[in-house]
């Protein structure tokens, strides 16, 4: 039986989204900003809802957080961490894998880290060689952390965001077992402190030469992160390697009929993804806390991944963007009562997501 059409009087209207062809240059690198002072302005509205002066907050927290060399210091011991596990899942987004594991590889990353600077070489290791050491055991760490999702994916097509999200909890788990028992202290949950060797270099430590320097707890591994990010972005600039992970990301099954070995990639990436998440914790238990213990990140790898996103996953974008974080991070002791820091990531995180909704595509009014 035909069903006749509603008359042109009764048909509604509705919305769709529509692709848009090309953004301006202008807008893709202006987006970030106006991402974040959208989310500043969002919070700013719901910190004035609860009865406080959000402006005051904001001045109090920009004031600790860059308003000094000590300010400058703590800052960049939060940025570390986030640009280098930002990178990691940098890494994997390119590719279109959606690596949620960054905090369990972190852990990973530092579990192994601790393993040599407390088991597996003398403590009268050669600073240098130990601390290289450490990082070459943090980067395995990650990257078997990530590879098991990675080979899951690649041979069996098995979804990582499960997978990279529950091997989370299995390594933190993992870490708590060391260090409330073989690695313990006395039944506390950390080790034993690190020998002097394992600790990462600290400006203050540079002092007598550099006065300005004293009282600076910034550590090296800041160098290590804007180095890789550099290499990162040259790798995805100019090489064949970088070249195939973007044509993956944008059309993995034009990159199949190119004959790029998708399999052999995603486990690469993925792998690789984890190795910098794990160079995150090594930095974190050899440049700030000197020990493993329990709760040595405060979510770090689940930053990261706004970090990469508002960076829009380049490498060198992302470390101002983790700058700004760390800043959050940093500013919010002033004021952590209010719960400030978790409120203004979840707002970012939300606007950067409509946001980028709203730049790519375009809200057409269509029958």
């Amino acid at each position: 039986m035909a069903i006749n059409a509603p008359p042109p009087s009764t048909r509604w209207l509705g919305l769709r989204l529509e692709r848009r062809l090309e953004q301006p240059l202008w807008l893709r690198l202006a987006s970030p900003f106006i991402l974040i002072g959208a989310a500043l302005l969002v919070g700013a509205l719901l910190l004035q809802w609860t009865g406080a002066n959000p402006w005051s907050l904001y001045r109090r927290m920009a004031m600790t957080a860059f308003g000094s060399a000590y300010g400058w210091s703590d800052t960049t011991i939060k940025a570390t961490p986030l640009i280098l596990a930002g990178l990691g899942v940098s890494i994997a987004f390119r590719a279109r894998l959606w690596n949620i594991g960054a905090e369990g590889q972190l852990f990973l990353g530092a579990f192994m880290a601790t393993g040599v600077a407390l088991h597996w070489l003398p403590r009268e290791t050669p600073q240098p060689l130990m601390l290289a050491a450490m990082a070459l055991a943090g980067f395995v760490g990650g990257a078997i952390w990530g590879l098991i999702p990675g080979l899951l994916k690649a041979r069996l097509n098995v979804n990582e965001i499960i997978t990279t999200l529950m091997l989370n909890y299995v390594a933190i788990l993992w870490n708590n077992y060391f260090v409330y028992g073989p690695w313990s202290e006395r039944g506390f949950g950390m080790s034993p402190p690190f020998p002097r060797s394992a600790w990462l270099p600290r400006l203050t430590d540079f002092g007598n030469a550099a006065p300005a320097f004293r009282g600076l707890t910034a550590h090296l591994g800041i160098l290590l992160a804007v180095a890789l990010a550099l290499a990162l972005w040259l790798v995805w600039r100019h090489t064949q390697w970088g070249f195939e992970i973007n044509v993956i990301g944008d059309n993995p099954r034009a990159a199949h009929y190119a004959g790029i070995n998708l399999p052999r990639n995603i486990a690469l990436v993925l792998g690789l993804s984890g190795g910098f998440a794990g160079l995150a914790g090594m930095s974190e238990v050899a440049g700030v806390v000197h020990r493993l213990q329990e709760r040595f990140s405060p979510g770090y790898g689940f930053t990261a991944i706004i970090v990469a996103w508002l960076a829009k996953l380049n490498p060198l974008a992302l470390v101002v963007v983790a700058y700004l974080f760390g800043g959050l991070l940093v500013g919010a002791d002033e004021i952590q009562s209010a719960g400030v820091a978790q409120l203004l990531q979840g707002v970012i995180l939300f606007v950067v997501v409509g946001g980028e909704l709203m730049l790519r595509y375009r809200v057409r009014l269509a029958r």
